[in-house]
């Protein structure tokens, strides 16, 4: 895939929808495009399960006749088939009610020199490659422990893409990303006892990810540690939120945050900024243009230019995740998240989970959450888990079958603790969070 060459190519088709629907008749219109392409290799118990090859394209166009919006999409690239698909959008735009929300974003903010983030990184790995780097990672797995007795499988996948848009406004932009996977899950058995866990490497980049071997025996490790995990009895003790979960207490704020939320009254954090949610040492800040993030874009999905930004400071929060609609609705201007946040980055004020581990009496460990009990109207906050106990400032046994269940809004005011071991693989990068109060429910 010549990224350079298809996100001209993108950038010229969704230029030419703009100007089609501007021929056919509409106030305004914006037209976004997509390229993807992705290898995928799945190999159990030592041999090749599945192959996948993705190739996908899509164009989706909007049209606004005054202020009635119409949206089509198509993968027809041809003029007649963008044509097609304005022409349905227009026809949609005729039978909807006048939005005097709706428009394109504002051109003063739009994205004028997009900066390259370094989001494809190709790997170079054929059907063969993926398989013996599957192969190595599930053998690592199989091999770590003797009670390791079955597995769902190793995957290895790869894959890129580019994004492309335009509106009558005056802008035409386009950007190709990339990302690389290993995945491993696995069973461990004993004394009639059957536990699974897995882990997991993404990157960007091929370079970054863990190896095979180490990615195989984690998986492993976690499977392991699970076998003779029982209930407890219900009690209120601390939880310790492991990065790769803590993350999604704060994916709860930014839900709640939101401009949609916050426009249609139905969040617990409704009308918050420039109050205190957060305890008063917690900062979060937003940083778009990471290099290689997981979550960076030069622009947003309106063409907006995304900018770092402080969304926390001292535990007030410093503003909403708005959309150019949003931000109509609430009388604000967008803040470039349209889509979603960019590299949500949660400042630590601890080590690791470890040392957090040693200040404890008795506390809990999560490992796995269970169901989507998480209510971001309510703040209710109700899901099945397993982890460890911890007694004395050590894990003392597993834990399976508890419930974990608090208010979204007690949860955040109540964390103690952020540490530094800071998960990297997701839009949201935090460290393990410890939470005080938080009821477990078991026997």
């Amino acid at each position: 895939m010549n990224v350079i060459q298809l996100s001209e190519s993108l950038a010229q088709y969704a230029q030419r929808a703009v100007e089609l629907a501007r021929d056919q008749g509409a106030d305004a219109a914006e037209a976004g495009m997509s390229h993807d392409e992705g290898l995928s290799v799945t190999v159990r118990l030592g041999e090749l399960e599945s192959v996948e090859r993705q190739k996908d394209r899509s164009l989706g166009v909007t049209v606004y006749r005054g202020q009635s919006k119409g949206s089509a999409s198509t993968n027809d690239f041809s003029d007649a088939g963008i044509s097609a698909a304005v022409g349905k959008a227009l026809s949609i735009a005729g039978f909807t009610g006048a939005d005097r929300h709706a428009g394109l974003a504002d051109p003063d903010r739009l994205a004028k020199d997009p900066p390259d983030l370094e989001l494809f990184q190709p790997w170079d790995l054929d059907t063969a490659g993926a398989e013996q780097i599957a192969l190595t990672a599930e053998q690592a797995a199989r091999d770590f422990d003797r009670r390791i007795e079955n597995s769902e499988g190793a995957t290895v996948s790869t894959g890129g893409g580019v994004r492309a848009y335009a509106n009558s406004n005056g802008f035409v932009g386009s950007y190709a990303s990339g990302n690389h996977s290993i995945v491993v899950s696995v069973i461990a058995a004993e004394n009639g006892s059957l536990e699974r866990d897995y882990w997991y490497t993404t990157s960007r980049s091929p370079d970054d990810l863990e190896s095979a071997t180490d990615t195989g025996r984690r998986a492993a490790e976690r499977a392991v540690r699970r076998l003779g995990s029982r209930q407890t009895e219900t009690r209120v003790v601390p939880v310790l939120f492991p990065p790769e979960l803590a993350r999604s207490l704060f994916g709860h704020f930014v839900a709640a945050i939101s401009g949609s939320a916050q426009y249609r009254h139905a969040s617990f954090l409704l009308d918050c900024v420039g109050k205190p949610v957060f305890p008063s040492w917690m900062q979060i800040v937003e940083d778009p243009h990471i290099p290689r993030g997981m979550g960076s874009a030069p622009f947003d999905a309106e063409g907006v230019a995304t900018t770092a930004r402080t969304l926390v400071d001292g535990g007030v929060v410093q503003g909403y995740v708005l959309s150019s609609y949003s931000a109509r609705r609430l009388g604000l201007e967008t803040t470039g998240n349209a889509g979603g946040v960019h590299n949500l980055i949660v400042e630590p004020n601890a080590e690791s989970l470890d040392t957090m581990l040693g200040d404890l009496d008795e506390a809990m460990v999560v490992t796995e959450l269970l169901g989507q009990g998480a209510n971001t109207v309510t703040g209710d906050y109700s899901r099945g888990a397993a982890g460890f106990w911890v007694k004395n400032g050590e894990i003392a046994f597993p834990v399976s079958e508890v419930t974990i269940a608090g208010n979204l809004s007690d949860m955040l005011r109540s964390i103690r603790a952020v540490g530094a071991d800071v998960d990297l693989r997701s839009t949201i990068r935090c460290g393990t969070v410890l939470v005080d109060g938080l009821t477990v429910a078991g026997n």
